[in-house]
């Protein structure tokens, strides 16, 4: 492969050298994802290129459909994916978190079948969390990550912690961290990169294997981008190909149409699809924020019961048992309270959604926090009994449509002031929390990522694009809900989100992401002093 003789100037190492970080920027591992950006940075640059010229053209009115090009793969129904990997045969319950190490080993100790590792939506990427991160997983690997709290709580690892599978930074980020060649590395490729370079042949020694979550992708040439990474890394480590293994997260619009594509493009390394539902949610928003048609009532009110969000998961099972892959459904973001009342009304909607998700087909979901792990397992356990799949339901009596994937006219409904008000003050409180160097945040009983706040500020940014709520209420109510963060917090940077979503909420053009505009201006390089 000509890519593995390419040899990169040295990289550059930008952010602050804390304690064991030279246990994970060695000149190894440094040199080895300098040598995967340099191989793969044009195409990078083109496919985001891509993107925004389709984004265009949505906006200007276009519409999407399935690929007239690609229907040969569709209708060839020899290929399979890889067959499941050691550790990810059983995946009925999922539990996802940010790489640190406290919310690590609880996470590891969940009795959840495999662990997510978040360093997208979950992780704010202070260089300081992007590395101690890197060194959680490490740690939990070598089961080094034990540890006593301050206030003299014992956390220890179990002898049967769940599989560790990482999600890295999306296509669209940088790590302004490190640079080659002068300018940044791909975001994506640093966390893929020094994880694989580190932890890869001590999984496999393990007897598991490199495993990651495929966040953001837009289509099938994404993907197959991702394939290339893994057929070069693996070779320039010197591991047996189809080793990797990568569950994509279907959670853009675009990608929907292109489901079996993108298994098709990672077959020898798919490990499945997840239904990100919620940057879903957020990426048909932001594609069709121009449009009057595709306004959606409060965010609160749209549910996986939606005509057009049942077409997607429906299309997503039958499309994964067709080809011999785990469908794994979307996520339960409650977390505990000390109401019992609030607490078992959480615990009954949480059941609800599992076991319309296991009555579908799904072989597994996804969980933000520990304690929601036990009625998950059970909803699936009923329904998987001791299998540790249902592949062999391929729906086949479904039919999805790109006009079911797009029948957004069958929610009905507007925005009412207390959703407008709602959104402001999650979208804020999570700025708040994320420039403060926090991606996973507690808010309204809730377990809220990036995916929320992207939500939040679209719908705001399509509200008053389309007139259907009062720009002087948006701007009193972001008033209010400032102020009392300020007040919640005295430590808040309360400003500084307030003006971040202005930016991203109320300006003329609707921002992609509110997280490239924020990671530029707010998170420091270095650490202060």
């Amino acid at each position: 492969m000509t890519q593995a003789t390419l040899t990169p100037s040295r990289p550059q190492v930008l952010g602050a050298d804390e304690e064991r970080f030279d246990e994970i920027l060695t000149p190894g591992a440094l040199e080895f994802v300098a040598r995967l950006d340099s191989a793969f940075a044009e195409r990078r640059t083109q496919l985001l290129a891509q993107r925004r010229q389709r984004a265009e053209l949505l906006a200007a009115g276009g519409s999407l459909d399935f690929l007239p090009r690609t229907a040969p793969v569709r209708r060839d129904d020899s290929w399979r994916v890889a067959p499941a990997a050691p550790g990810l045969t059983d995946r009925r319950v999922e539990i996802t978190g940010p790489p640190e190490r406290r919310m690590a080993i609880n996470a590891l100790n969940s009795g959840a079948r495999v662990w997510m590792a978040d360093f997208e939506d979950a992780t704010s990427p202070t260089w300081h969390n992007v590395i101690s991160g890197q060194l959680t997983l490490l740690d939990a690997i070598e089961r080094r990550i034990d540890f006593t709290a301050e206030n003299g709580k014992e956390y220890r690892l179990t002898d049967y912690p769940a599989t560790i599978v990482v999600r890295p930074r999306g296509w669209h980020l940088t790590e302004k961290h490190l640079l080659v060649d002068g300018r940044p590395m791909s975001a994506s490729l640093v966390d893929f990169g020094l994880y694989f370079y580190h932890c890869a042949q001590r999984q496999i020694d393990a007897g598991q294997g490199p495993y990651f979550y495929l966040p953001k992708l837009e289509n099938h040439l994404e993907a197959r981008l991702w394939n290339d990474v893994f057929l070069l890394a693996q070779e320039l480590l010197d591991i047996p190909r189809g080793t990797v293994r990568a569950t994509v997260l279907i959670e853009t619009l675009t990608a929907a149409f292109e489901m079996e594509e993108i298994l098709y493009e990672l077959r020898e390394h798919s490990s499945g699809l997840n239904a990100g539902r919620w940057d879903y949610l957020f990426s048909l928003i932001k594609n069709f924020a121009h449009r009057p048609d595709f306004v959606l009532p409060d965010r609160a009110k749209v549910t996986m019961t939606a005509p057009f969000m049942r077409a997607y998961t429906e299309l997503l099972v039958r499309t994964c048992h067709k080809r011999g892959a785990h469908a794994i459904g979307g996520m339960a973001a409650q977390v505990p309270s000390r109401d019992q009342a609030a607490n078992e009304a959480a615990l009954a909607k949480v059941r609800l959604d599992k076991e319309r998700e296991a009555e579908d087909g799904f072989d597994g979901s996804w969980v933000a926090h520990p304690a929601l792990v036990p009625v998950c397992r059970e909803v699936f356990d009923q329904v998987l009994g001791e299998h540790p799949h249902q592949l062999e339901r391929t729906r086949d009596e479904v039919s999805v449509t790109s006009a079911d994937l797009l029948a957004v006219h069958k929610v009905a409904g507007g925005p009412t002031e207390e959703g407008l008000r709602a959104n402001i003050a999650v979208a804020l409180r999570y700025y708040d929390a994320w420039l403060r160097g926090r991606g996973a945040v507690a808010l309204y009983g809730l377990m809220e990522d990036a995916a929320t706040a992207e939500i939040a500020r679209c719908q705001v940014w399509q509200w008053l694009r389309h007139q259907v709520v009062d720009r002087d209420t948006v701007g009193k109510l972001l008033e209010d809900e400032t102020l009392a963060l300020g007040k919640e917090d005295p430590d808040s940077r309360a400003e500084d989100a307030n003006r971040l979503f202005t930016r991203t909420a109320l300006g003329i053009d609707l921002p992609l992401f509110f997280t490239t505009d924020s990671y530029a201006r707010h998170l420091v390089t270095r650490r202060p002093g």
